[in-house]
């Protein structure tokens, strides 16, 4: 298969395998620590067992994300990634120690909530970093298989910590010891990914151009100048805006899914008086997700050579339409996990494809903002999708009318997207920055 024959010529790469060991280590960590806030706010017996509780916990959780996005393109082109890299991990070890600290000596409050909410604000920063940084590593054709190794494997590299963050919530008695040593652990392997990243040179990851303390000063007071020029470039330059705007819509119907399968989980396919056998109902969920996934990862590099970018991602919203016209009939456990792996599947395969564009039809001087950019959209989607769950889904996650919406929904997205990219198949050249 041409995917294997990639993989095999990706490896010998250096410098894409220690990016991609950045990744991996920096997103265990990211599930190590981010476990014990989604139990706490979706999983404990106390919390979030309606639609308004839900969506006001993922607001709370996405909103800072939004706002870090405008700073971080900026400062991605024109920091060198490598030290972004390197000081955002060292930061967040920081960050997660005082954490911990709290929680032993204090208990959770809202010092908890706050600084746990700016690790994972820098997190989406440090992820920027990376998307911007591949193409330094790697050229030509392997782009695409990079983008479908490097954030998959991310995944399942998050994954792993999350099930070390549960496993420690087994062995050790509950109390706030147990939850302070699992964020030092998580600590500690930021600290790893911050030691793995020094072993870059400190310009090898870009960006091309230089920048002096004057430049970046007049930089960040320009920030709004800044991203509007970039979104008009982006805009201009036709296949990679148009590619940005269909991920925001996809997210933003997406978002309203994975709230709907939260919900169903807790209070449908399990005892609402029962929040571990919720969260045991929606891991199996998100396991067929996850399934869905590494489907993308093998199809995507191998069949939209074939078929292009661009109809492969008006593929995959097909193909979610699909997903949610199984929902609108039936929420019994067999469907809701079939429709979830076709839904991994078409996500993320529409991301591969959304990130190879964006990579490659952006100018470098752009990129940074492009990615920033593609953040806010990404996480204001998902805020203005927690909105509409709340209004519209009922406490037991499951509307046949509302996942009729959504199944055309992706429909019209499709529609929309297949002839859009007709007129513009291919990007518009535009003076660089």
């Amino acid at each position: 298969m041409q995917v294997i024959a990639d993989l095999k010529a990706l490896w010998p790469l250096r410098g894409f395998r220690r990016l991609l060991s950045v990744r991996l280590v920096s997103q265990c960590a990211d599930g190590m620590f981010q476990v014990g806030l989604a139990t706490l706010f979706f999983f404990s017996p106390e919390n979030a067992t309606t639609a308004g509780g839900v969506a006001a916990a993922f607001a709370v959780l996405l909103a800072p994300f939004t706002i870090v996005g405008p700073w971080a393109g900026v400062l991605l082109d024109r920091w060198p990634r490598r030290q972004v890299l390197l000081v955002g991990n060292v930061v967040r070890l920081v960050l997660t120690l005082a954490t911990a600290a709290v929680m032993v000596t204090a208990g959770v409050g809202p010092a908890v909530y706050v600084l746990a909410l700016v690790v994972l604000s820098v997190n989406r920063f440090l992820l920027s970093a990376l998307s911007a940084s591949l193409p330094h590593v790697v050229e030509g054709r392997l782009l695409l298989t990079a983008n479908s190794v490097t954030p998959t494997l991310g995944t399942a590299a998050n994954g792993i910590g999350s099930a070390v963050g549960l496993v420690l919530g087994w062995v050790l008695p509950a109390g706030s010891t147990r939850d302070g040593a699992a964020l030092v652990l998580a600590s500690l392997t930021m600290g790893a990914a911050a030691v793995v990243a020094a072993g870059f040179a400190r310009d090898r990851l870009g960006p091309d151009e230089e920048s002096d303390a004057a430049r970046m000063t007049a930089a960040l007071l320009v920030l709004l100048h800044g991203l509007v020029e970039g979104a008009r470039y982006l805009v201009a330059r036709r296949t990679p805006g148009l590619a940005l705007g269909v991920m925001a819509y996809h997210r933003f119907l997406y978002g309203v899914v994975f709230i709907a399968s939260i919900l169903i989980s807790r209070n449908l396919l399990a005892d609402p008086a029962d929040a571990a056998q919720g969260l045991a109902t929606f891991a199996t969920v998100l396991g067929a997700t996850a399934l869905g996934f590494a489907l993308a990862i093998v199809l995507t590099p191998t069949l939209s050579p074939r078929t292009g970018l661009h109809v492969w991602i008006t593929g995959c919203l097909l193909l979610a339409a699909v997903s949610q016209g199984v929902l609108a009939f039936t929420y019994a456990r067999g469907p809701v996990l079939a429709a979830a792996a076709l839904l991994g599947l078409a996500a993320q395969g529409t991301k591969i494809a959304v990130d190879t564009i964006v990579q490659r039809d952006t100018g470098d001087a752009y990129r940074g903002r492009a990615f920033a950019l593609y953040d806010v959209l990404y996480n204001a989607a998902f805020v203005g999708a927690a909105a509409l769950a709340a209004a519209t889904l009922p406490d037991t996650g499951w509307s046949a009318g509302l996942f009729v919406v959504l199944a055309l929904g992706y429909l019209v997205g499709a529609l929309g997207y297949g002839l859009a990219t007709r007129r513009h198949p291919v990007p518009v050249p535009v003076p660089a920055a």
